[in-house]
């Protein structure tokens, strides 16, 4: 990833890390362990580079259409706020 100005705060200071990333479309999900971002190191935002968010809708829809399997199925519970 390239070195870019923070939108929220203007700094500089970024670090790449690794997260935990839930992708959704239309009530179905897909959760993405290990994606690379870059974190602002003052204000905390994250930025997603545009090739990694392409490349996790492409697996989505891959494994939508039953043209590759997922690692792995979650079980989550769901419970309303009110």
């Amino acid at each position: 990833m390239k070195k870019i100005q923070c939108n929220f705060c203007g700094s500089d200071r970024y670090e790449e890390r690794r997260i935990e990333y839930l992708y959704s479309h239309k009530g179905e999900y897909l959760l993405v362990p290990n994606t690379p971002v870059e974190v602002c190191l003052n204000c905390g935002m994250v930025y997603y580079d545009a090739a990694v968010l392409k490349e996790i809708e492409r697996r989505f829809f891959a494994i939508q259409s039953k043209a590759e399997e997922p690692d792995s199925y979650i079980e989550m519970p769901e419970k309303a706020y009110t």
